[in-house]
């Protein structure tokens, strides 16, 4: 087990220390399991929620609107499930030390995009690569 990592409450990695130093991959870690636990308590209001409006509407225009809103939530939640099994990969990731590495070419993915996308797992050049790809696939 690693020791514990001293990290400031207003630390951001930066471009001039070393790429995926121990501070980088602590908040990196701390700000994924952040995402997840606030997903994860969102699911859980949303079952709540559902469990207690499971009342009847008599009117059909009002029933199909909670329905509507229902699915949607429901949609919603889908999504999010499929977000944390990608926070648990990039956290897994983080413990591999493969963390921040562009999958397809190796280079380091940038600082800024990991900090909006801690779940990229490409750089930006090589997403946009991929991104054409499946338009010229999904076009054929």
């Amino acid at each position: 087990m690693k020791p514990e990592v001293f990290l400031p409450e207003d630390y951001r990695p930066a471009e001039d220390e070393p790429f995926m130093n121990d501070r980088q991959l602590e908040y990196f870690r701390r700000k994924l399991l952040q995402w997840k636990e606030e997903i994860l308590n969102g699911s859980r209001e949303t079952l709540e929620g559902l469990a207690n409006s499971s009342r009847n509407i008599p009117d059909i225009a009002d029933r199909a609107s909670e329905e509507t809103d229902r699915a949607l939530e429901l949609r919603t939640r889908d999504r999010q499930r499929k977000l944390v099994s990608k926070i648990e990969a990039a956290l897994r990731r983080i413990d591999s030390g493969d963390f921040g590495y562009c999958e397809v070419s190796g280079e380091p993915i940038s600082l800024k995009r990991l900090d909006a996308r801690p779940i990229a797992t490409m750089t930006l050049e090589a997403q946009e690569r991929h991104e054409r790809a499946e338009r010229v696939h999904r076009d054929a």
